[in-house]
């Protein structure tokens, strides 16, 4: 069988001998000069027509004029908008002692009851660390050096020292109110 199988090989390795002259003869150079010479007679006379560019949108510049309001994404508290000059005479104690409210920025402060006692009234002011202060006027709280200046039964009133655009310092009257959730105690 071996010996059968050899002369069929034989034929195919011819075949495959021939298939590779021809495609070698295959391969010799085309008549690129003619093939140039069309394609340069095509680009010579484009057909169809291009469309004009559209013209260019006109932009109008916006302005923005809103720099100096208030931010809407910061929450803030009620004030009552008077606002005093009162220059370094009026500038705060910095040699006092600070108190445990003076740490927290009154926007994180909350309101959540007043009391009087024997005619003396104090509020109780729940801090971001989750204590609940008992304060009284005359106590100082928030960032801005804000003074207690009185406790009613709707708020707490106090004034907050804070620097003015010519360095000096300005009194600004705040009100800390009650959230809705709170509720006023007597």
């Amino acid at each position: 069988m071996i010996d059968q199988a050899k002369p069929w090989l034989r034929g195919m390795a011819l075949v495959a001998g021939l298939a590779g002259v021809v495609a070698i003869g295959g391969c010799r150079d085309a008549d690129l000069a003619s093939l140039e010479a069309h394609l340069d007679a095509l680009r010579e006379r484009p057909e169809g027509n291009i469309d004009a560019l559209p013209p260019a949108p006109v932009y109008r510049t916006a302005h923005y004029t809103q720099a100096g309001q208030r931010s809407p994404f910061r929450a803030t508290r009620e004030s009552s908008g008077t606002e005093s000059a009162t220059g370094q005479a009026g500038r705060p104690d910095r040699e006092r002692p600070r108190e445990p409210l003076e740490q927290f920025a009154l926007e994180r402060l909350e309101l959540v009851g007043t009391l009087t006692v024997a005619g003396r009234p104090s509020a109780l002011i729940r801090a971001p660390d989750g204590h609940v202060y008992r304060v009284f006027r005359g106590h100082y709280l928030g960032t801005d050096f804000g003074r207690i200046t009185a406790i009613g039964d709707s708020g707490v009133e106090l004034i907050e020292r804070v620097r003015d655009a010519g360095g000096g310092w300005r009194e600004r009257h705040r009100t800390l109110n009650f959230n809705d959730s709170s509720q006023a105690a007597e």
